[in-house]
């Protein structure tokens, strides 16, 4: 159940996902890496749905992968820029949220994900993945964006939050640079 302080949010946000919004002061200039002698980041979650996910199931596409929780503003509008960009370029990428919460917030999260309409993978994080030590090392602030090339491997990463257009701007940069 959605507690006060979320339902007051949620209106809020509603007209969020068509204005850009800038990254925080504090949060640092995205991480770009090369392609060439990363290794694939091997996961395995599953969907608020009940099916299996792993590195092998996006395998093929460009995949964005958002890294939110349901209590944050910022993770809001995220997951709206990121449905945003992922209908944009469906089905030339694969798009999924990895919900940074215990999983006994699944309700929680399929109330977040129902609220905003998303229409991509979203996941609930393990206790190795929200501590930063799993498939992301590193990786444990919200919102974050990660984007893996064709062949699973990190390409790009941003902590903050990044807009559709920036988003769409590092998809086809990397894209490019995948082929």
């Amino acid at each position: 159940m959605l507690s006060r302080r979320h339902l007051l949010l949620l209106p809020l946000l509603s007209g969020c996902g068509a204005e850009p919004v800038e990254a925080p002061d504090e949060a640092p200039d995205p991480v770009a890496t090369t392609p060439s002698g990363k290794p694939e980041r091997t996961f395995s979650y599953v969907t608020l749905d009940r099916r299996l996910v792993t590195h092998l199931t996006y395998r093929g596409r460009m995949t964005v992968i958002v890294f939110a929780a349901t209590y944050d503003a910022g993770s809001q509008v995220q997951a709206r820029f990121v449905e945003t960009v992922f209908r944009r370029h469906a089905p030339r990428i694969n798009a999924m949220m990895v919900v940074m919460e215990a999983p006994q917030n699944a309700p929680l999260a399929q109330a977040f994900a129902d609220s905003l309409g998303l229409s991509f993978d979203v996941v609930m994080a393990d206790a190795a993945t929200i501590a930063g030590e799993g498939p992301f090392p590193g990786l444990h602030h919200v919102p974050s964006v990660v984007l893996l090339d064709r062949r699973g491997r990190e390409v790009w990463r941003y902590l903050g939050v990044v807009d559709a257009r920036a988003l769409d701007d590092a998809i086809s940069d990397r894209d490019d640079q995948s082929r």
